[in-house]
């Protein structure tokens, strides 16, 4: 996406804004009536009552009472449900990230025509109950975690500060989703798995939160400190807060009440602490750091000493201000006044302080996060950014009803889940009739389905699922995405801040050299021209070639229906089947491979209805 600020009005207006801003500063000693103490976001999510509809037979929980509500009074009406194959592929690819086979299509059609709902309350539970829910969900926080396995640098060939076991971390997170762990223990061992009490010492590899992050040359240096203090800041709030708190690194916040103080109190926690290559092989408190990074888990610990840092004043580490004790935020506080560490760091306050129900962004983000994935846009549009700054929920009552019911029944992201896709609302097909997309063009009212597009690594995994040559281990190291002979889920593959695989970089995998709120869509010939040409799709496509004369050995007919049914879930239309005749008439000798490539690149494969 172009950035660049084009129109000469629009230029004047940003350099008059901007001068606003310089002159009218937003000032954090503000009095607790202040507008902007008073947002949305900083105030405690409550219950609501379920509002009034009039259509009574629509809806299955509460999710559906607060959509139907504002459907209602736009005049619109929902849409019926989607086709059960459209249906249970959406359903297999949003908890497992894997397409349904054509089985168990077919056994999920078969349900449906005895009772819809049961049928689909059974699939989801199957689906939560797979080892395969913690692979698809775990991309989700690794994103968030800016995971990587190296750094965006490197000096001749020296790669001492890499991190060769970074898969440990990954690991731990698929199966942090898959045995439902609470997310307020998820934050608690992520930021301090050292510092509480843990029977199972493979939480230690949750420290790779932490651990993994960007990591820089000449660490004596106080401003490179400073710089990775600055991430770990922005990770942690953006993250798990929805706060742009790195923003008070050079003064206070020109938009929320966050000051320069609160930033340094946070940065004083990381200050503390120092990254540590702990030795594979040790049990118990190791102390010694293993000499070879390939024999080390990454992960974080706390210095002997804690370290109060001292404001940067406009965040120059050469120019030093008051000193500031380690502590949290004052804005989420009760009494409005920051609130200080005083345990070693001070990390694991931190993670009581951020996974505190009392605490009124942690569960509004995460909601927010999980309703995004499962329903193409998010409640909140700026996931992680709930600031004055941000957007506007489109359905505030249903977030504060989620996110308190959330914290209610244990933090527990399968019973969210659960909830959201056996809802109405998710179970609507994706029609678009003209009435609704001229009063809904953006679809914010959701009385129909979002189409949305696989994300690379699911579109990949359906590709090598397809050839019924995927690899379905849980967890180990990482391979090359663009390596057409290695057949692990993409959930496992090398991610780099110095040089990203170029399929991932090709279709919108983030930056990780940074925290990513979610997934950009782009659409450019190079995708297209990757799907034609690219090595990894022309040996895919011989593979499912040779899977159809394999499987469907009687006739063309016969190959055309088994190609459709294992890539879209449905039949060949009548249509379908004479244009591919034709065309495989024309070449026989390569027909079924170019055929089998054509239906791969195809939009059908790559977008969910």
């Amino acid at each position: 996406m172009d950035m660049r600020i084009k129109s000469p009005w629009t230029k004047l207006s940003v350099v008059l804004w901007a001068a606003l801003v310089l002159l009218f500063p937003y000032s954090t000693t503000a009095d607790e009536n202040s507008p902007l103490t008073e947002h949305w976001s900083f105030e405690a999510p409550i219950r609501h009552d379920f509002p009034p509809v009039k259509d009574r037979t629509w809806g299955s929980n509460a999710v559906d009472s607060f959509i139907l509500a504002r459907i209602e009074e736009a005049g619109l009406t929902p849409n019926p449900q989607a086709a059960p194959h459209s249906l249970i592929r959406r359903l297999n690819f949003d908890l497992t990230g894997l397409p349904p086979s054509p089985a168990e299509v077919a056994k999920f059609e078969k349900a449906c025509d005895a009772d819809p709902f049961a049928a689909t309350e059974e699939l989801v539970d199957q689906l939560l109950a797979s080892p395969h829910f913690g692979e698809r969900w775990a991309r989700l926080w690794l994103d968030v975690a800016r995971y990587a396995e190296d750094q965006a640098h490197i000096v001749g060939k020296n790669s001492d500060l890499f991190y060769p076991n970074a898969y440990l971390y990954r690991d731990w997170v698929i199966g942090a989703f898959n045995r439902d762990l609470p997310f307020d223990e998820f934050v608690r061992l992520q930021l301090a798995a050292d510092l509480v009490d843990s029977d199972d010492e493979s939480d230690l590899a949750a420290l790779g939160f932490i651990g993994l992050g960007p990591k820089y040359y000449r660490r004596k240096d106080p401003r490179v400190m400073a710089d990775e203090w600055e991430d770990r800041v922005d990770t942690v709030s953006r993250g798990f807060l929805g706060l742009t708190v790195s923003c008070a690194r050079c003064h206070d916040h020109k938009f929320d009440p966050i000051s320069t103080e609160d930033y340094y109190a946070l940065a004083g926690v990381f200050a503390s602490t120092e990254m540590f290559n702990r030795p594979l092989e040790t049990t118990g408190g190791a102390t010694t750091p293993a000499k070879n990074p390939e024999e080390a888990m990454h992960i974080v610990r706390d210095r002997p000493e804690p370290n109060d840092l001292a404001v940067h004043l406009r965040g120059d580490p050469a120019n030093p201000g008051e000193i500031v004790p380690r502590g949290f935020l004052a804005l989420l506080n009760q009494n409005g006044e920051a609130l200080r560490f005083a345990e070693g760091s001070g990390r694991r306050e931190l993670a009581e302080a951020i996974a505190n129900r009392d605490n009124p962004l942690t569960a509004r983000v995460l909601v927010n996060r999980i309703w995004a994935e499962l329903f193409g846009t998010p409640l909140v549009a700026t996931a992680s950014n709930f600031g004055t700054l941000g957007s506007l929920p489109s359905h505030p009552e249903l977030l504060d009803d989620l996110a308190v019911r959330f914290m209610d029944e244990g933090w527990s992201v399968k019973t969210l889940t659960r909830e959201l896709v056996l809802s109405s609302t998710y179970r609507q097909s994706c029609e678009a009739p003209a009435a609704k997309t001229k009063k809904d063009p953006a679809n914010k009212l959701y009385s129909r389905a979002n189409r949305r597009r696989l994300s690379v690594e699911m579109w990949r995994d359906a590709i090598f699922a397809a050839t019924g040559n995927l690899d379905l281990r849980i967890g180990g190291p990482s391979f090359e995405a663009s390596d057409p002979d290695a057949n692990r889920r993409a959930v496992y593959a090398r991610i780099s801040r110095l040089k990203l695989d170029p399929m991932l970089a090709l279709f919108d995998y983030p930056d990780a050299n940074m925290h990513a709120p979610g997934r950009y869509k782009s659409t450019t010939p190079l995708q297209k021209l990757f799907a034609m040409n690219n090595p990894l799709m022309v040996r895919q496509a011989k593979r499912f070639a040779e899977r159809l004369h394999r499987e469907a050995p009687q006739s063309d007919p016969a190959r055309i229906q088994r190609a459709c049914r294992l890539l879209y879930g449905r039949a060949a239309t009548a249509t379908e089947e004479q244009l591919a005749l034709n065309f495989l008439k024309a070449d026989p000798e390569n027909g079924w491979q170019y055929y089998g490539q054509v239906l791969l690149a195809s939009n059908e494969l790559l977008y969910l209805d």
